[in-house]
């Protein structure tokens, strides 16, 4: 196993115990190897043996980006650009077109590039964090989101339109080999196993989870949650690596399945709307926006139980976003209501609301801890 795989295997502390309600989706049967061995990276003792989010702690950033600036990227799905806002005044520095229906804006796996995913317009827009400027577009089809495999080997292209999971080239985006989901109508949000050797995904429109073989590219297993009525959206894996959180903003909170067994284990009710997912620096919480409700429920790992909510001033749509680098601010969209919102995770308080372009989405808060970049939320490893 490569020094980068073990990146997102060992480290810190965090278990999820076994609480949650039983209501159970259903899955086919293939099973694949358990969680690696324990493994605790020198330097960083911890009386548990892994933390995939080890690599996340706060100002524990990688050479390759202390030199960027401290901004947040805001894709204006609605009106086709960007919006620049700094993260030390809470205004907005710039604005630039992209092209059509930007949806995420997502850092490349070596953290020296970030990436609109403009996904009518079938490309992709380059930015310099160093400048926060754009460069000419890459050609690709589709580009709902954009994720990168633990390995750095891949890109991948969340082609939701083409229902495919694109494999590119991370350098150059050149199509090495497409996965067609035709089960997962809208494949939507991923994230990957500790190992990382599996993706699973969510299928907005065909209320199912897939998990992906990486080394193969092949679609392993499939399960329905919620009898298929939902409409999964963010995926997240616990620090431990043992529950897999999928948002449906359908049933209003999360699911939880075993990512070994790819089951559900519980669900537990957030908010209407519930969307976005987020991880502490310190992974002890996860931070849910409740895009329906106008809020956030801050939901424990160890207990698997929300333990407060935090509710905008209405009207508000929060929706994805980011944590900053400290800590202290959760960075959210506002869908609906043209705006973003800062956060202050200590005291739930809303920082700022700033007026973006129409639509806002996926925006990136710049820079991010870690040694590489997985996908578009920021999470590193």
């Amino acid at each position: 196993m490569s020094p980068r795989i073990l990146a997102t295997v060992a480290l810190l502390a965090l278990l999820a115990s076994s609480c949650g309600s039983s209501k159970h989706g259903t899955s086919t049967a293939l099973t694949h190897a358990s969680l690696p061995p324990p493994s605790i990276e020198r330097g960083r003792p911890s009386p548990t043996p892994i933390n995939v989010y080890s690599y996340d702690l706060p100002k524990d950033l990688s050479s390759a980006v202390r030199g960027d600036r401290p901004l947040v990227y805001v894709p204006n799905s609605a009106s086709d650009s960007v919006t620049v806002i700094s993260q030390r005044t809470m205004k907005v520095v710039a604005q630039f077109p992209t092209g059509g229906l930007p949806q995420h804006v997502t850092p490349s796996y070596d953290l020296r590039t970030l990436y609109v995913d403009n996904d009518d317009g079938n490309s992709l827009t380059p930015i310099n964090p160093q400048t926060a400027r754009p460069g000419p577009p890459i050609p690709v089809e589709d580009p709902y989101n954009l994720y990168f495999t633990p390995d750095g080997r891949y890109a991948i292209v969340v082609a939701e339109r083409l229902q495919r999971l694109d494999f590119r080239d991370p350098a150059t985006m050149r199509l090495v080999r497409s996965l067609s989901v035709p089960a997962c109508l809208g494949v939507d949000h991923m994230d990957f196993s500790a190992d990382g050797r599996y993706a699973f995904a969510s299928c907005e429109f065909s209320g199912r989870m897939i998990e992906v073989d990486l080394q193969r590219k092949r679609v392993i297993r499939t399960t329905v949650v919620g009898g298929g009525a939902t409409s999964p959206q963010d995926v997240k894996l616990s620090p431990d690596g043992r529950v897999l959180y999928v948002a449906d903003q359908e049933s209003g909170g999360l699911w939880e399945l075993d990512p070994r067994r790819f089951r559900v284990i519980g669900f537990l009710h957030t908010g209407a709307g519930a969307h976005g997912l987020y991880p502490s620096r310190d992974a002890r919480v996860m931070y849910v926006s409740n895009r329906t409700a106008g809020t956030i429920s801050v939901v424990r790992f160890t207990s698997r139980r929300v333990i407060t909510t935090w509710r905008l001033p209405m009207p508000a749509s929060p929706d994805m976003g980011g944590v900053s680098v400290d800590g202290h601010t959760l960075w959210l969209s506002g869908r609906y209501n043209a705006e973003v919102y800062a956060i202050d995770t200590r005291t739930g308080r809303l920082r700022a609301r700033i007026p973006v372009g129409a639509g806002p989405h996926g925006l990136c808060v710049w820079p991010q801890p870690g040694r590489f970049s997985l996908g578009h939320t920021g999470i590193m490893r």
